[in-house]
This record gives C-alpha cells, structure tokens and sequence, in this order.
C-alpha cells in the first residue's frame, strides 16, 4: 500500500475505533444513572452487566484474533459494527433489567469483534511487522474517544434523553462505521487467506507469554480502576471536587501527547522501552500527589494519561516485535484474554479498597505498576520492529 492509502486507512479505523469505544466502554459513565432510574434498577446492576461484557469481550479475543489471522479484518470489524449497533438498539428498547442486561452481552461479543486488538490484528495481518506507525496512528485518533463521547453522550441525553441517545450511536455505526471498515480496509487475496480447515495453531504459554500477559493485566487493572474511581480517589487525597474534575479532564490530552512523543521519538527503541516507561508514570504521579497533596491532582492525572496512552500502543507493538506477525491475531487474543478480565474485576475490587484505604489505594496500584514492569524488565527485546 501506497503512504497515501495508508494515512487514509488510519484515518478511517482511528475514527471507527473512536466511535466504538465511545458507544460500547464509555457509554455507562454518562448513561448508567439514568438508565437504572428510568428501568428502576440499582447502578451496581448495570455495572455487574457491563462487568460481564468485558469478560465475554475478553473470552472471545484468541477465537476472534485466529478469524482476522485467517480471513483478515475486514470482515470481523464489519460483524462488529452490525453487533454493537443491535446492542445498542436493544438497550435502547429495553424496559427491565433482564432485556439489559441482555443488551450488554450482544454489547460484549460486539466489543470482543471490534475494539484494539482486533484493530490492531486487522493491521498486523495487513502490514505485518512494519503495523507500528499504523497501530500508533489510530491510538492517536482514538484517544479523543471519552474526550469526544462523552461530550456527546451528555448533550443526546440532555436533548433526546438515553434511549435516543443508544439509537444515535446505533446509526452512526450503520452510518459511518460499517461503510469506513468495508470500503477501506482492503480485503485479502484468496492466496492470501488461509483455509477454515486449516488446524488451529500452537502457540506455547512459555515464559514471554507468561510475563506479557501478566504485564498487561496488571497494568490495565490500574486504567480500568483509575478511569472509574479516580475523582474518589484524589478527594480522599485532599483535592476539592473542581480539582478533581479538572485532573481527569486532562487524562485524554496526556494520552494523546504521549501517543506523538512514542511516534516521533521514541520509535526509534524497541517498544519494549516504550512499555517500560509506561509503567513507571504511574507510580511516579502517586509519589507526587502523595508528597505534595491533592493540589498536584493535575500533575498525577498528566503522568498517569501519559503512560495509558503509550500503553495502549505498547499492546499491539510489543507482542508483534517480540513474536513477529505469524498469528499475530490469535497471539492477541491470548495476550489479552487475561486484561480484558482483570479489567472487569477491577472497578469492583477497587471499589471495596477505597473506603478503607482512601488515598493508600494509589499504593496498591503502583504495586501493580511495578509488578508489571519487572515482568516487562525479565523479558528480552525480539528483533525491533521495522518503521515505516
């Protein structure tokens, strides 16, 4: 593919997996207390059901990454598109927790179909080892996805209300998503693919496996309890609620400026560096506001989002630099099997943390920060990943 052809294919799954992350992961922050009043449902039901969707999401990933080593992305992304957009209009029509919760499960397959790592596969089986610039590209693009949905979320259910607001999604994935990901993404040769019959491959859970795995989920552990109890937290810390509000408002920028430093500067190391220093930016911010108190919220908050963000990328680099692109997908889903669960547990096991740690709770996930890099530390860099 020509540069051109590649900057147009970014563009068009940046903005798909904007759109879906925003209408799937984001969606229950904005519209969670307004659909359990309206159903007369605890919040803690509908968490429980969102909490399920990631599992499912993550129980499908080595079956869906094989799909994409196999056929390509093209399809598998288009499928999702159809499944997050029947989600949505199923949550939208739903009038009990039980149709909900329903609603949520579709909303998982849909989410296992169509978010990073089956972005991130779709472009490895399409560029193979040189997928890091376009991996990084659509990260880039995708970081404004709380930053652009939740606006969004807020304005439809201030003007429509929440079951609109679920319709509106639905049709932007008809709309939008489905012709970007079916026009663009360019469909494999039939040399190129590889037969259904073709036995599933081996891929040994040796020692890198092991460590990758367990840095990943011991990192995501801390983004997923951050992106749902970080106000609480820094409160506890002393930070008053403006403050608060105003670090978490600053976690979407940082993300994306880290994303530009890890495209310009730091391509040139093995995206092993790049994993290690996310791991250290946490721990690094709760050191600050732990010293200086809740008026440094915002310098936690910029540390914290910067390392989420090359995070983020070091998901899709990492194992293509160290394994290489031969089932890459299946690898993937492996990999992120164990994330996607931890990432679900999270939200509820930190929630119980809190209120006998407070702010103590940041030292519980800078433990799992370090963790996660001294598994990344035990690990040796593969071949570095070409650049293009």
């Amino acid at each position: 593919m020509s540069r051109r052809a590649d900057n147009v294919l970014i563009v068009a799954l940046g903005t798909t997996q904007t759109l879906a992350w925003a209408s799937s992961y984001y969606l229950p922050a904005i519209l969670a207390d307004p659909i359990a009043r309206d159903l007369g449902i605890s919040t803690n039901w509908l968490f429980a059901a969102f909490s399920m969707a990631l599992v499912i999401s993550g129980l499908l990933g080595p079956r869906v990454g094989r799909q994409i080593d196999r056929m390509g992305g093209r399809e598998v992304l288009c499928a999702s598109n159809l499944i997050l957009a029947s989600g949505l209009i199923l949550l939208g029509l739903s009038q009990g927790g039980v149709l909900m919760a329903v609603s949520w499960l579709l909303l998982g397959v849909g989410m296992g179909l169509g978010l990073y790592d089956a972005a991130f596969a779709a472009l490895g089986r399409i560029y193979g080892n040189a997928a890091r610039r376009s991996i990084t590209g659509i990260t880039l693009i995708a970081g404004f996805a709380s930053t652009i949905g939740w606006p969004l979320s807020a304005w439809g259910l201030a003007t429509i209300g929440w079951r609109w607001t679920c319709f509106g999604w639905a049709a932007a994935h008809i709309l939008i998503c489905l012709p970007l990901n079916g026009l663009l993404i360019p469909r494999l040769k039939r040399e190129h693919r590889i037969a259904a019959d073709t036995p599933k491959p081996h891929i040994a859970i040796d020692r890198a496996m092991v460590l990758l795995a367990f840095a990943f989920a011991a990192a995501w552990s801390v983004t997923s309890a951050m992106a749902v109890h970080l106000p609480r937290i820094l409160e506890s810390l002393g930070a008053t609620q403006a403050q608060a509000i105003a670090a978490g408002a600053l976690i979407g920028p940082a993300q994306v400026a880290a994303r530009i430093v890890e495209a310009s500067l730091l391509k040139r190391f093995h995206p092993l560096w790049s994993a290690r220093l996310a791991c250290i930016t946490h721990p690094l911010g709760a050191c600050v506001i732990g010293l200086f108190g809740g008026g440094f919220a915002g310098v936690f908050a910029l540390l914290h989002g910067a390392g989420n963000g090359i995070l983020t990328i070091a998901r899709g680099t990492l194992p293509l630099a160290i394994f290489g692109p031969k089932d890459y997908g299946y690898r993937l889903g492996l990999l992120g099997a164990p994330s996607r669960l931890s990432q679900a547990l999270a939200p509820l096991i930190f929630g119980f943390l809190i209120s006998p740690l407070g702010g103590y709770t940041l030292a519980v996930t800078s433990a799992l920060s370090l963790a996660a890099l001294l598994a990344l530390f035990a690990l040796k860099a593969g071949p570095k990943t070409p650049s293009r």
